[in-house]
């Protein structure tokens, strides 16, 4: 998170002292004495928050609140006062103000007032990025989400054989975008300008297996579950795989295929077949750095379908999802988001957890944010905590947190 703070003051004296107290509590100030020369500090990309006096000759900081707005109406601008009134401090919320403070303020008030606004704008920069993302790059960065080694490696392993003209077999456990995955690799494929067809497994006879093939032409063909195709299928497949000319096939289970096919449910030749080249899709408790990502993404696409403004998520949130195991995996995570963004509150997340668990919560979840920022950096982490390198260390051992797992 950015510890920067544009501090806009006009009285060199007062405009001293406050810069030396936000420097005394870690963050990076910018000073200006006027609008004139802090506007040319103000853009869409400012990654910090502007903290601004109201009375100043010229523009004052209504003024540069308009112009912040214009700039970036989720940019935080808090004004500050020597002569506040009622009047004044409700002009200046129902203009976008952040936050309006009186002057002298208590450093401790103004910190935590600064703390709130730098985390807001981490949260709607990272959710630009995400959203950006979506448009760019090919189809493992637009569709394949995480910041983790393991989602990084699989987007390289969807990538690898994406290339090869070879049937490939994705599993993951239930919930981690098989479909997905299967068509992502479909996309990165020579095969992409041709159709990319879905099945269900279950209840697939042969002649509608026969039929998805043909209609899939020289594109892909998706069996979802295949574990679940009926016995006459399986051997129908397994004698089109022998073919050339046919579409690709790409199959998805969560099932150990050698262990169905021991139970004497599933072809075992057909097994080898399809497993000769595999992609696993890691389980989301697996990679836990990765959900703080996802959540605001699918906050964001369900706020977007559902024309609903989109909602703070704040850290003790992201720290309860963290802590969760996910056993639904992705398509949990996303029921979730979209409860969420409807205003509605899970009640296994609000109830049982007393005051010791909630804290434990929060701290992991700044302890993962600041690893993730720092890209597994433990010393440039510790320092964006403010923590000693011994207390950092041992926080991150009693929240099972390891810095090489962020590189």
């Amino acid at each position: 998170m950015s510890r920067r703070v544009l501090l806009v003051e006009d009285d060199a004296p007062v405009r001293e002292a406050l810069a030396q107290t936000l420097e005394l509590g870690g963050y990076n100030a910018i000073s200006a004495g006027s609008f004139v020369v802090a506007k040319d500090h103000i853009s869409r990309g400012f990654d910090g928050v502007i903290l601004s006096d109201i009375r100043m000759p010229g523009r004052d900081g209504f003024h540069l609140l308009d112009y912040a707005q214009k700039q970036d109406k989720d940019l935080p601008v808090i004004l500050l006062t020597g002569e506040g009134d009622i009047p004044m401090a409700v002009r200046a919320m129902s203009e976008g103000a952040f936050d309006f403070l009186e002057k002298p303020c208590a450093p401790k008030t103004l910190i935590a007032v600064l703390e709130r606004a730098l985390r807001l704008r981490a949260l709607v920069l990272e959710n630009r990025a995400l959203k950006a993302r979506a448009t760019e790059g090919d189809a493992a960065t637009r569709m394949i989400f995480g910041i983790s080694k393991q989602a990084e490696a699989l987007r390289n392993a969807v990538r690898n054989v994406a290339a090869k003209p070879v049937d490939v077999l994705v599993t993951g456990d239930p919930g981690t975008g098989t479909p997905k995955v299967a068509e992502v690799t479909h996309l990165l494929s020579p095969r992409a300008r041709h159709p990319f067809e879905k099945r269900a497994s279950a209840g697939l006879g042969p002649d509608m297996l026969l039929a998805a093939l043909a209609e899939a032409g020289q594109g892909s063909l998706f069996l979802d579950e295949i574990a679940a195709l009926p016995p006459e299928s399986q051997y129908v497949l397994r004698e089109k795989l022998e073919e050339t000319g046919r579409a690709r096939v790409l199959a998805g289970t969560y099932r150990d295929l050698a262990s169905v096919a021991a139970e004497g449910r599933f072809d075992p030749d057909l097994g080898l077949k399809l497993g000769a080249v595999q992609v696993r899709i890691p389980a989301l408790r697996d990679r836990p750095e990765d959900i703080p990502v996802l959540f605001r993404h699918y906050v964001a696409n369900a706020c977007e379908q559902a024309a609903l403004e989109e909602p703070q998520v704040t850290p003790d949130h992201i720290a309860r999802l963290m802590a969760q195991d996910w056993p639904g995996n992705a398509r949990a995570l996303m029921n979730a988001a979209m409860r969420f963004a409807l205003g509605l509150t899970d009640q296994d997340e609000a109830e049982g957890e007393g005051l010791a668990e909630r804290m434990a919560r929060v701290e992991r979840s700044f302890l993962v944010d600041a690893l993730t920022r720092a890209r597994g950096n433990a010393s440039e982490a510790a320092k964006d905590l403010r923590l000693p390198r011994k207390t950092f260390y041992d926080k991150l051992s009693r929240h099972g947190l390891k810095p090489e797992d962020f590189r």
